[in-house]
């Protein structure tokens, strides 16, 4: 029997990090290197139509890893925490039974909790008649309803997204408040974090989002807008609110540019504290490939 699923849990490996630190090359060179293939968890490049504003890998870069979750829902689809920790739960299953490494890669650190705290959610069926209720009630207003039914639980959610609040409300109004957070960890999980310094990482976010514009964001966005209305764009995150603001003319491309960059790098700083309270998480520099990779080795091996 293979190692890796000779203990009583099976072992995974994740590989995290804010935006623009490496974590896609050193993935692949991981998954190349213990036979391994890559599970994205990133909360945005889930939607097909989400190419190159969420900075998703292509083919070519893939050099034949083989890589799941990526373009896993449409962009009008509501796909939640729940659905990736099944559907990650799926593939891991998957992978291991072709005696493989499954490798848990991104920088959406309430998908990658889900996996690696096993985290349990409230099994409550979608109420339709409520959810058409609160459809037209704005952001503001739905964290308020929240508020009033769960102070303490309606602090955990994020203000910012509608569909969220209403399936918090959902939640809410079903059970009288918001779960709290039940684990129930079905693997033993290496946890690798990459991370490099602010001025660096600026400059990695400045090519990389002048790159984006040079592969046709703009066009990707005119796209979109036909798809989608206003608030869900707002919903898509940073790059594709702002690039609403731009389609809908209420910014110049340059302040759309230079808006880009700093909410960025104010949202890499976001993940940052997020990822730091993990303290299971060793971090390391980008070119320090030969630790990581003996880090992963001694765990593999270890009984």
């Amino acid at each position: 029997m293979n190692k890796r699923q000779s203990a009583e849990k099976a072992k995974i490996i994740v590989i995290l990090g804010p935006t623009s630190s490496g974590k896609t090359e050193l993935s692949i060179d991981a998954a190349k290197k213990f036979k391994g293939e890559i599970i994205s968890a990133d909360s945005r490049q889930v939607y097909k139509e989400l190419k190159i504003g969420t900075g998703k890998i292509t083919k070519k870069e893939m050099k034949g890893v083989p890589h799941h979750l990526l373009g896993a829902a449409g962009v009008n689809e509501n796909f939640t925490v729940q659905d990736f920790k099944e559907s990650a739960e799926e593939k891991i299953e998957e992978i291991l039974r072709k005696k493989n490494l499954p490798i848990i890669v991104g920088g959406t650190g309430f998908y990658i909790r889900a996996i690696v705290d096993g985290i349990e959610f409230a099994k409550i069926p979608p109420n339709q008649r409520l959810r058409k209720k609160l459809k037209n009630k704005d952001r503001k207003e739905l964290f308020l309803i929240l508020k009033k039914m769960d102070e303490k639980g309606a602090k955990t959610i994020d203000r910012n997204n509608s569909r969220r609040l209403i399936r918090a409300i959902e939640i809410a109004k079903s059970l009288g408040k918001i779960p709290k957070v039940r684990k129930a960890p079905k693997y033993e999980v290496l946890q690798i974090g990459l991370d490099i310094k602010d001025g660096k990482l600026k400059e990695k976010i400045r090519k990389r989002i002048n790159e984006w514009f040079k592969r046709g964001l703009i066009k990707e966005g005119e796209k979109l807008k036909k798809k989608i209305n206003q608030e869900r764009f707002d919903e898509l995150g940073l790059e594709y609110g702002l690039l609403g603001e731009f389609l809908r003319g209420e910014i110049s491309r340059e302040k759309l540019v230079e808006k880009m960059n700093i909410k960025t790098f104010q949202y890499v700083k976001r993940q940052r504290t997020w990822f730091r309270r993990d303290k299971k998480i060793k971090w390391f520099k980008p070119d320090e490939k030969r630790e990581v990779f003996g880090e992963i080795k001694k765990f593999l091996d270890s009984k």
